[in-house]
């Protein structure tokens, strides 16, 4: 629509399911192409697409017109497929169900895009669980602990 003006910067982060650390680093790249891809296709702007081995950061700049939720339920059943199609785990690969999206204004653009960019240090320091409970509580997200994280049967 002419005269419609935006800027939104997002971050998501997703979770293999159970939080397994299965992806590996000699097909990470490739998988977060096909992410920052995915994201692309619909319209976005993929500023960074990084994580380790068992959950994927995605930051974005999000057209107003795109449901976030329509987004990541599209990114990751073709990221998910992608994997699977190419045999890249030697089970079914699935993500975790859910995401994490928070926000965030122009002067945080360089800060989030190194934090990103440096995952694998960060996660040298940090476990992804208490990662994901740090963004909630800065973020004041409420949430109840106990369905954060899906656990092994």
């Amino acid at each position: 629509m002419a005269n419609t003006y935006h800027q939104i910067y997002l971050q998501t982060i997703f979770a293999v399911k159970y939080r397994k650390a299965v992806i590996e680093k000699e097909w990470k790249n490739q998988l977060f192409a096909v992410v920052g891809n995915l994201i692309n296709e619909a319209n976005c702007k993929t500023i960074i697409v990084n994580g380790v081995e068992d959950h994927v950061h995605c930051f974005i700049g999000l057209k107003p017109v795109v449901s976030v939720s329509e987004l990541m339920k599209t990114v990751k059943a073709k990221s998910s497929k992608y994997i699977n199609d190419h045999s890249l785990t030697p089970e079914r690969f699935e993500w975790q169900e859910g995401y994490g999206v928070f926000s965030y204004g122009q002067s945080q653009v360089d800060s989030v895009y190194k934090y990103v960019q440096n995952q694998v240090q960060h996660h040298q320091k940090q476990t992804f669980r208490d990662e994901y409970l740090d963004f909630l509580k800065k973020f004041k997200v409420e949430f109840d602990e106990q369905y954060i994280f899906q656990d092994m049967i």
